[in-house]
């Protein structure tokens, strides 16, 4: 049994909230290495680059956060961190530079205004992910917004499922865009339809065992299983039933759900499922998600009428109280207040009438934060690097913007490309599933050691997920740039994984409008908005 098995068996990592206000009164360096681990229950990291101060990653459902809450967030970095924000690639956000000292004083402020830490790190159920532009998209199959809630207040605090062999994480949407990488889930609930008794009925078809990081990179598995809306939080239950009552628990690198698929078999697993559940299942149903992957990030239309949401890049996802702040209040200006997070390092304000649309846009925090950034930056993902995290061996997201902007300069005209960082073999920043991934390590270049990363390139999301290929190792950082330079114009997603019935889509003319055929508005609004308007085309799209 290994060291954390141990820890699990004498006390339940829920039960340390319990002692978080005798540490703050006693000390950081007074706390034990267990009750540290324990701490990452209620999502409290105390990382080695910085000694005696905490990371704080906070529980963000489906990305739905209202400005209300932003607005605490960015008060609690202001007045308790180092005032800087991380939006992490499972929707959350992480708060940098807490001393244990003031975490009580953190969560009464986070409590009330309904915001948690609880079951953000360790063996839980983590951040349940969902499309973010989920109940506005007007193509999706259904909103699976509800469906996420209620799956988060079951598995929330819920003791049967506070300890399990690894992490767990899940994915739920409606969305036909591929934007949450659902195929790197343990669970995933993606949109299909069934006909019953000659009707449509509309829900979900069930993927298990997807994972990135220890032991590689394994994509998730069809379960042939469709499940309603109303039989999703049960069916889920059932899943990470059986990973906590059949999953590994000696090796932490070999203990995820993927490692039980490989050796039980899906038909197996989906028939254990069956057992436990007690009733049959449905054998799944027609896939309706695209052949390809769209981030949201750009003006789109919603499906209410004469309004739009706006999805924005926050270059490499990080950004300051002050910004998150303007935010906010951005946010309840021009919309209903609310703000959705993305996996892409992106945030969406929804719900922006046509009458303030044009002036939406040209608000100063959108420089910043470009609906219409350059190809390279709009890709750009990054994990948090080696200055917040012990795990990393280089520092990822000012490298990543340093490449980038030396890359725009060096190219011209690039189509869009997904560029995605990753610190260690973790993978957070999904590297893999990438056009182009980069990896981070140390190596011995000229006699000296340095800051490199291996190259990948051809990952694929959605409907036909394809693994990305190392094709470069040891490339010095200081020459990425010139590197990349030689790879990027020549990079072709249809031609690396080719999907059937691929049709390549005219590139717009320079200066030409959106046609009605793109999810993008045409309206009297972004006439008078700045000309940088993009049409969203799904084969070029990232």
């Amino acid at each position: 049994m290994n060291k954390i098995e141990e820890l699990k068996l004498e006390r339940d990592g829920l039960d340390i909230k319990a002692d978080i206000a005798r540490f703050a009164k006693e000390g950081w360096d007074c706390i034990s290495e267990d009750d540290i681990t324990r701490l990452k229950w209620y999502g409290l990291f105390l990382r080695k680059p910085t000694p005696g101060f905490f990371m704080l990653r906070v529980r963000i459902p489906n990305g739905y956060v209202p400005s209300y809450q932003l607005k605490a967030l960015a008060h609690i970095a202001g007045r308790f961190g180092n005032g800087q924000i991380d939006i992490t690639t499972r929707q959350q956000v992480q708060l940098r530079h807490l001393k244990i000292d003031d975490v009580p004083a953190v969560f009464d402020l986070m409590d009330a205004v309904g915001l948690t830490s609880i079951q953000t790190g360790m063996d839980n159920v983590r951040n349940i992910m969902g499309c973010p532009v989920g109940g506005l998209h007007p193509k999706e199959s259904l909103n699976a917004s509800p469906v996420i809630e209620a799956m988060n207040e079951y598995f929330l605090g819920n003791r049967e499922f506070s300890n399990l062999p690894r992490k767990f994480n899940i994915a739920v949407t409606g969305c036909p865009d591929s934007c949450i990488h659902t195929e790197t889930q343990d669970l995933a609930l993606v949109p299909a339809s069934r006909e019953e008794d000659g009707e449509t009925v509309y829900g979900f078809n069930l993927l298990v065992g997807g994972k990135i990081g220890s032991g590689g990179y394994r994509i998730a598995s069809p379960l042939d299983v469709f499940v309603k809306p109303d039989e999703a939080v049960d069916v889920s239950a059932g899943v990470v039933a059986l990973y906590r009552d059949y999953g590994y628990r000696d090796v932490r690198t070999r203990n995820r759900l993927a490692f039980l698929i490989e050796d039980w078999g899906e038909k197996k697993f989906r028939e254990m499922l069956v057992r436990t559940l007690g009733r049959d299942l449905s054998p799944a149903g027609e896939d309706l998600r695209n052949d390809h992957e769209n981030t949201h990030i750009g003006i789109y239309r919603q499906k209410q009428p004469s309004m739009n949401y706006v999805g924005m890049k926050v270059p490499v996802g990080r950004m300051d109280h002050t910004r998150m702040e303007k935010l906010a209040v951005l946010a309840e200006k021009y919309g209903n207040g609310e703000v959705r997070l993305s996996p892409a390092n992106s945030v969406i304000v929804p719900n922006i009438s046509d009458k303030k649309l044009g002036d939406f846009l040209e608000e100063p925090l959108l420089k910043e934060f470009d609906y219409n950034p350059n190809a390279l930056i709009k890709g750009l993902v990054s994990c948090v690097g080696k200055d917040y995290c012990g795990m990393a061996t280089i520092e990822t997201k000012g490298t990543a913007m340093e490449v980038a902007k030396k890359l725009e300069k060096k190219l011209d005209g690039i189509r869009p490309i997904t560029m995605n960082w990753s610190g260690c073999p973790a993978g957070c920043g999904n590297h893999l599933v990438a056009d182009v991934g980069l990896i981070g390590k140390r190596a011995r270049v000229d006699g000296k050691t340095v800051d490199a990363v291996d190259v990948f390139v051809g990952g694929r999301s959605g409907k036909y997920p394809a693994p990305a290929l190392k094709i470069l190792e040891d490339i010095p950082c200081d020459k990425l740039p010139d590197v990349l330079a030689q790879i990027l114009p020549y990079h072709a997603r249809e031609k690396m994984h080719p999907v059937k019935n691929y049709k390549k889509k005219k590139k717009p003319n320079a200066g030409s409008r959106p046609n009605r055929s793109s999810s993008a508005p045409v309206n009297k609004a972004n006439a008078d908005a700045p000309s940088r308007l993009h049409a969203t085309d799904p084969a070029l799209s990232n």
